[in-house]
């Protein structure tokens, strides 16, 4: 039998918070999304290597005017964080929390890869909560940042049970710490509990880390040890959130991410062996690049995929995700057969302030996309392209001026919103636009073209030095845009979504 490779990042592209469980042979992995919608990915993996999205846990979790865009900002940054999975008789279980409800989401479903998922929700914050579905039948949510605590949950998870467990359960390092212990997993084996944290030291190397707490009772006492510390070659990013999940044949591997810079952050796959009922990762603590498995050859599916919106209901491939929730009554990929159609619904003042800008991940080491826009639909003041999104973005766009005028624009974010660099008169009908994104090496540089015909492409503005920022907290999307400055109305057809990776 031919077996799996494992080459780090298994995924080079913007998959963070991981959160990994097996079903019989196969792996299922569940992430943070934030503010993109539909949300909580479960991707599914016989190797640990080869992943593919299969399902969202929701299409929007809340509708208020923040998850609408409406009120200017956005849930930016927000939304679902650090999502655990697990499942318990047959029962699938993902929960979080969200910053902008001050609320704790708990879902479960008998059917991972097609739901329907039922939802539970409870007031207050639990900040990074791991789910342990203990053997003797009772349920915990473990959570917190520095100050860990543990409180129990009802027998279907549904809430809190009634004079159930509620206390502290660890007190994280302070001394020399810029970011305490958080991202907690919890697992058990051979009589153990396992809780994994990533920390941030302020000395040494200053790189986070992945910590093990164990205890034979649940309640401790707690031991503690540095588990991973360890950068594998790139920068003095360390590799750290994540847990443990085992193979049917017995093995161990540990499932982290480590920050990659613009792209966002990247999951990590390594071999776990035990010493004395601790988990070692790699060779003696030392992240492997590369190493050999038992798991089976898998077939690689795309992460990000070319679409040339053949659809024959307004129901897109898995891949694409609104940024924050879309109103669906203003997009439609059958109204014009062979075509994204982005209406406008209500002004904006810029591509982040847009709704129904449809997007997917950029990938690593390079990658590139490119579109064919046509204009007859749009309004004057109509802006309409593509964008490399994040709070630093840049647009190659067509803005819409007087009967039938156009200019082709780049532009970025400046301190007073749109920044134009160049703009250019033109006036066809339909124009190819691409953005060229380069990650290796830790470049991040984005470059902007368009294109009369489609054949000779000229460059446009700037290049876009691209910055990971956290008030979006993710990594750079490519998206498809169409907004209004000035009147409602308009609409622009996007005839084709072209995407090339660089291995």
């Amino acid at each position: 039998m031919n077996t799996a490779r494992i080459t780090n990042p298994v995924i080079w592209a913007d998959v963070p918070d991981v959160d990994v469980i097996r079903v019989g042979p196969v792996f299922y992995m569940v992430s943070t999304s934030m503010h993109s919608m539909p949300g909580c990915p479960i991707m599914k993996s016989v190797n640990l290597k080869d992943w593919e999205i299969v399902s969202y846990v929701f299409d929007t979790f809340e509708d208020t005017p923040a998850f609408r865009l409406e009120d200017g900002e956005g849930i930016y940054g927000g939304g679902s964080w650090a999502a655990s999975l697990r499942c318990k008789n047959g029962i699938y279980y993902v929960c979080f929390s969200s910053n902008d409800t001050d609320r704790f989401y708990i879902y479960q479903t008998r059917d991972i890869e097609h739901g329907p998922w039922e939802r539970s929700v409870i007031p207050d914050l639990h900040h990074d909560p791991a789910l342990l579905l203990d053997d003797d039948g009772r349920n915990y949510v473990i959570y917190g940042n520095g100050d860990i605590r543990i409180r129990e949950l009802n027998e279907n998870l549904t809430g809190w049970m009634r004079f159930g467990t509620e206390q502290l359960l660890l007190e994280g390092e302070r001394q020399g710490i810029m970011l305490r212990m958080e991202g907690c997993h919890a697992h058990k084996r051979g009589g153990y509990y396992y809780l994994f944290f990533i920390e941030w030291p302020a000395e040494g190397n200053m790189r986070r880390r992945q910590l093990c707490y164990r205890s034979r009772e649940l309640l401790g006492p707690y031991e503690r040890r540095v588990i991973l510390d360890d950068n594998l070659g790139y920068e003095n990013r360390g590799l750290a959130q994540g847990g443990l999940v085992d193979t049917e044949d017995g093995d161990w591997y540990a499932v982290l991410f480590q920050d990659h810079g613009a792209v966002g952050r990247v999951p990590c796959v390594f071999p776990v062996s035990w010493e004395n009922d601790w988990p070692v990762i790699g060779d003696g603590g030392k992240a492997p690049l590369a190493f050999d498995t038992k798991l089976p050859a898998g077939e690689a599916k795309p992460l990000v995929i070319s679409d040339e919106f053949e659809y024959t209901e307004n129901r897109l491939a898995l891949q694409w995700q609104w940024n924050h929730n879309p109103d669906n009554g203003l997009w439609s990929v059958t109204e014009r057969p062979g075509c994204l159609r982005l209406h406008t619904g209500r002004t904006a003042e810029s591509v982040v302030t847009a709704r129904n800008t449809l997007t997917q991940r950029t990938e690593g080491p390079a990658c590139s996309a490119e579109t064919l826009l046509y204009l007859g639909g749009m309004n004057e003041g109509d802006r309409a392209g593509m964008v490399a999104l994040q709070s630093g973005y840049g647009t190659v766009e067509v803005t819409a001026g007087e009967q039938g005028q156009f200019t082709v624009d780049m532009c970025i974010q400046g301190d007073d919103g749109v920044e134009v660099l160049e703009s250019i008169p033109f006036t066809g009908e339909r124009i190819s636009l691409r953005i060229d994104f380069n990650f290796k090496d830790g470049v991040d540089e984005a470059r902007f073209f368009y294109s009369e015909g489609g054949e000779v492409w000229r460059s446009i503005g700037q290049t876009l030095h691209m910055e990971y920022s956290l008030d979006h907290f993710m990594g750079y999307r490519i998206g498809l845009f169409n907004y209004a400055t000035r009147q409602t109305g308009g609409y622009a057809d996007f005839d084709y979504f072209r995407y090339h990776r660089e291995d």
